[in-house]
């Protein structure tokens, strides 16, 4: 356990900006201070980073409710919460293995919709060239769509692991810029294998739509299944390919998750979400997102604490796979 605490007298706090290491937590109060997510250290120098998180705050392709432009930020006033050490139930610190930071948002025109996509795929790009690997917090689920290119040119095609309500496949003509369609456009670009993808969660259906060669878990097969069965149809499908893991917090159910832009009833608790990534050990993921958290349709922030601790779970899948060792409990 790395959390830091000085016996002299309390820390300078403000860890976001002041820390001097990118790995190990130090503790400050949950409710004070500069928010980045998990306090790790606000930069954009890449050297020595395993993970950068970055927020993408556009919710111009959503489709029912806005709003999904502030959760970025919501996200990571959530994280604070839990920025103090050990998760379980890892039980250990994954920035103890991981070199993370706060890379900050991706800033574009907001009138100038047209160039989003090309703004958020530099952006990515800037950041994988330096070899450190993305968490990219949105945002409408749209933003998947230029992330994936920037990934897709680093990786060649990736697999996607799709947790959803929604399939995002609907049938368009690419000209689009609209949160149900990228999905669609990835697969005619090349950018993702569908016949080794996976969407989880499911339980929309739209007229016109293709399966592409996707497996789809359909919502009521979660429910009906235990998390390793889920967890085993992802890693038969997936393989050995790289991966890319995006979640819409829309795949809960809105009684876990209200503060979404297009809710469904019966989907899926925190815990069989977390239950199932928790089982993923061994797929070669290379990126990550957690989408749709709109926050003025929240309730006490659980929404933006849900999407919080995702990011956590998948931290914690990657510092395992790097040889992260739970803490032994004293009796």
């Amino acid at each position: 356990m790395s959390l830091e605490m000085n016996p002299n007298g309390p820390l300078p706090g403000d860890n976001a900006f002041r820390r001097d290491k990118l790995k190990g937590t130090q503790w400050e109060p949950t409710y004070a201070g500069a928010l980045s997510f998990m306090r790790r250290r606000y930069t954009r120098q890449l050297e020595g980073v395993d993970i950068a998180v970055t927020g993408v705050p556009f919710d111009q392709a959503t489709s029912h409710r806005a709003g999904a432009r502030l959760g970025p930020e919501a996200i990571r006033r959530a994280s604070a919460e839990n920025a103090w050490g050990p998760f379980w139930p890892w039980n250990f610190d994954p920035f103890d293995t991981l070199a993370v930071v706060d890379y900050g948002d991706c800033f574009f025109d907001w009138g100038r919709k047209d160039e989003f996509p090309q703004q958020l795929e530099r952006h990515a790009s800037e950041i994988l060239a330096s070899g450190a690997e993305m968490i990219s917090l949105g945002g409408d689920h749209y933003v998947t769509y230029p992330l994936l290119r920037a990934h897709a040119r680093k990786h060649g095609p990736l697999s996607l692991v799709h947790f959803d309500a929604h399939r995002d496949v609907e049938p368009d003509d690419g000209g689009r810029i609209d949160h149900g369609t990228m999905f669609g456009y990835a697969v005619q670009e090349g950018l993702i294998d569908p016949r080794k993808s996976v969407q989880i969660g499911i339980r929309t259906v739209f007229a016109g739509e293709r399966t592409y060669g996707f497996r789809i878990v359909y919502a009521d097969e979660v429910h009906d299944s235990t998390p390793a069965a889920v967890a085993a149809i992802v890693k038969e499908i997936v393989g050995t390919h790289r991966a890319y893991l995006t979640f819409d917090i829309d795949c809960l159910d809105p009684s876990a998750a209200p503060g979404t832009g297009t809710p469904i009833p019966g989907g899926l608790t925190y815990h069989q979400a977390a239950s199932i990534i928790r089982r993923l050990a061994g797929i070669n993921f290379v990126g990550m997102d957690v989408v749709e958290v709109s926050p003025p349709y929240d309730q006490s922030e659980i929404t933006a604490l849900a999407a919080a601790s995702l990011v956590m779970e998948y931290l914690c899948l990657k510092a395992a796979a790097r040889g992260a060792v739970a803490v032994n409990l004293k009796e």
